[in-house]
């Protein structure tokens, strides 16, 4: 314990450690298709536009159970909610491993973003009960190591383990790990043994009374067009209008992930020391320029651009959860989660994804990914008007 009554930091980082093992699984079969869509479109024969609507069907069931969410931890908690969410997610997987149609596949990818859309409001309302406030860059640092190695990770496992299975093994392979984690969070884990706050008139009503809870949604679509929304056609842009090999272009996208590790480190310790909205200001600006610049460089500039463009928009989730935890109580905290992320997935994860590969159907992937670095750069002019009472801007 410190002097302010909270437990220390480093003594609750082994717990950080086992939500971040758990989002890493979540996150991963969120994206996997990603770096193995040109092995999915040759085999389900679908177009550039149709593998985009595929990420807004998990986009879509994501929604669907992260604005519900609440409904299941007030009766389960945020424990049982999570090893809930871990194990459906691997159910999801298997599932789509044995669907034989395109549209079996569509339906377990939707059940599959329902499943996952458990897990994260539960999870964060877990994380900010760990720490103290002064710790939350910290924590949420530490936290969103998964989603930044899930895409270092999600390239390398489908090359390596592409050489013995189809995609179907390999989306086999991690819903029975999803499973068995979940299993391992019942037995071991700690943390999330209270109810959360359903969705209802009191906590919404009080949460859309402010400002800066319609803010953080608008930002949270930008922030999650920065990074997964341009990862998730990536591949694809890189193969088809670069013209550059699958191989290559799924291992350069691995390794341009790698320095963004650090990154989220260093936006967390920023974020505790300047504050979340100054933060996140000079991210959208750089991300949004990075990506901007992703799409109209030529060729010889594409892979420093490729290293570029993640290494800023990975900074965005550390200040971007520590603003959207500042608002309203903490008992209310998996409300405004559960209420913000969704719009931001269902925009940056599933619409723009969607709209870039439309633009590569007609002939223009660098177009659609231009067109995404502007809209990001809005994310600067809004941003600059989120105020919090006790920040100092």
């Amino acid at each position: 314990m410190n002097d302010t009554g909270t437990p220390a930091f480093r003594t609750q980082l082994r717990h950080i450690l086992f939500l971040t093992a758990i989002f890493f699984l979540n996150f991963l079969a969120r994206i996997i298709l990603a770096p193995l869509m040109p092995a999915v479109e040759e085999d389900l024969g679908v177009g550039h536009g149709e593998a985009g609507a595929l990420f807004l069907l998990i986009s879509i069931g994501y929604f669907v159970t992260l604005t519900s969410s609440g409904f299941f931890s007030s009766r389960l908690t945020h424990r049982g909610t999570i090893v809930l969410g871990a194990a459906a997610v691997g159910v999801s997987l298997l599932g789509i491993s044995f669907s034989n149609s395109i549209w079996a596949v569509r339906l377990a990818l939707l059940l599959l973003g329902m499943a996952a859309g458990l897990y994260l409001p539960s999870a964060i309302a877990t994380l900010t009960t760990l720490v103290g406030a002064t710790h939350w860059g910290k924590a949420m640092a530490v936290h969103e190591l998964a989603p930044n190695l899930g895409f270092v990770a999600a390239p390398l496992v489908c090359e390596v383990l592409l050489l013995w299975f189809s995609w179907r093994g390999i989306l086999a392979f991690l819903g029975v790990s999803s499973i068995s984690l979940g299993i391992g969070f019942l037995r071991f884990g700690s943390g999330g043994r209270f109810a959360g706050e359903a969705p209802g008139f009191a906590s919404s009503r009080s949460l859309f009374a402010q400002p800066s809870f319609w803010i953080m949604m608008a930002l949270f679509s930008l922030g999650i067009t920065g990074s997964l929304g341009v990862y998730t056609m990536l591949p694809l842009y890189l193969v088809a209008e670069r013209s550059i090999n699958r191989n290559w272009a799924n291992t350069l996208i691995a390794f341009s992930r790698l320095p963004a590790l650090g990154m989220t480190f260093f936006s967390g310790w920023v974020t505790d020391r300047w504050g979340s909205t100054r933060t996140l200001r000079g991210v959208f600006l750089l991300t949004g320029s990075m990506t901007l610049l992703l799409g109209i460089l030529p060729d010889s500039w594409i892979v420093i651009m490729v290293f570029l463009q993640p290494l800023i928009a990975a900074c965005f989730f550390p200040p971007g959860f520590a603003a959207l935890s500042s608002i309203g109580p903490p008992s209310a905290r998996n409300v405004a989660v559960s209420l913000t992320v969704p719009v931001g997935f269902i925009i940056g994860g599933g619409v723009v994804p969607t709209l870039i590969g439309v633009m590569g159907d007609v002939g223009s992937f660098a177009l659609g990914i231009a067109m995404a670095g502007g809209l990001i750069l809005t994310g600067f002019l809004i941003s600059l008007y989120l105020k919090f009472p006790n920040e100092v801007l």
